[in-house]
């Protein structure tokens, strides 16, 4: 039996669920309801242009109104095994992060597979951060404190469109944020018996995303240019990382791997591991201890790199309903 950290203990009750490869579409269309926002945070919605060839990509960009006229910017990517998924379900988190740090927080919603294959996800969440460097003055935002962020399948975005960033050379950024991020297709390949602490997201799971993501099955010996940051074999020259993940999420060996490379190629990463945690903890226990510290953790490594003018919060913001 796997040991769950005490806060997590009734995770233990909690069946692991494959989600039918026929429900995708349905999946794809419920979209989470959105908080009633704060007074002191302004909320714009707007289309940005997107990548050659296709449509303009909603972008939903956060900001205090207390924040100073120019302040550092987090792109946000959500979750949602690369299959599912929209802004709303993090609309609180990124609310959170803009009012207590004071900075511009702007969550993409990008293309989603089997409609739209690799790397259509992350160019999409590229457009969105370039469209963030150009509009900088009009958004009140420091070009050289910028930085990219997601959990699960956002945190393999965001570190996607960091690769991209040094490859292209048009934006320069300061830090990534990965929150468990989903880096490796190959991770899909492990079996369901070697897997007996994980939760929400399985092993069925992470081949349906992958597999739908990529268009082929995961592990394949080739697969799209910036669609599986793991995949990539120079890590030099990457901005600073922080990465966290639980003992017991299918991402753990991934994530733990990710890191140690990135250090190899001497880029500062913090690599944070949360005992006896398990994929999307923080969402489905939002007030217990660890995920209070859990996001506090990630609240400070964006203050440190950026140097934000606010403060990290005391307590975390309501969360949304679990997702990947």
């Amino acid at each position: 039996m796997p040991r769950f950290h005490p806060d997590l203990a009734l995770a233990r009750w909690i069946p692991p669920t494959n989600i039918p490869a026929r429900l995708v579409p349905l999946l794809q269309r419920v979209s989470g309801r959105l908080p009633v926002a704060p007074a002191d945070v302004e909320i714009r919605q707007v289309d940005v242009p997107g990548p050659d060839g296709a449509p303009p990509v909603p972008l939903r960009v956060y900001r205090s109104r207390l924040a100073p006229a120019v302040t550092p910017a987090l792109l946000w990517i959500h979750g949602g095994g690369l299959i599912m998924g929209s802004p709303a379900q993090d609309e609180r988190h990124c609310l959170e992060l803009a009012r207590t740090l004071g900075i511009v927080v702007a969550s993409v919603d990008y293309r989603l597979p089997p409609a739209h294959r690799a790397p259509a996800a992350a160019e999409d969440c590229y457009a969105a951060l370039t469209w963030l460097h150009r509009r900088r003055a009009e958004l009140g935002i420091d070009a050289a404190r910028l930085a990219v962020g997601g959990a699960s399948a956002g945190g393999g975005l965001a570190a996607a469109v960091a690769q991209m960033a040094l490859d292209r050379g048009q934006v320069p950024l300061a830090f990534q944020l990965l929150v468990y991020p989903m880096l490796d297709d190959r991770t899909g390949t492990r079996p369901e018996h070697d897997t007996p602490g994980i939760r929400v997201w399985t092993p069925h799971n992470n081949r349906l995303g992958w597999r739908s993501y990529l268009g082929v099955e995961p592990g394949a010996e080739t697969v799209p240019d910036h669609a599986v940051p793991a995949r990539r074999e120079d890590l030099h020259g990457l901005p600073p990382a922080w990465i966290g993940v639980g003992s017991l999420d299918l991402f753990h060996d991934e994530d733990v791997r990710y890191a140690a490379r990135l250090r190899g190629a001497g880029v500062d990463c913090r690599l944070e591991i949360i005992g006896g945690a398990f994929h999307g903890f923080d969402a489905l226990f939002p007030r217990a201890d660890v995920t209070r510290d859990f996001r506090r953790s990630q609240a400070r490594a964006l203050q440190e790199a950026l140097g934000t003018p606010g403060s990290v919060p005391a307590e975390p913001e309501e969360a949304p309903p679990p997702g990947t």
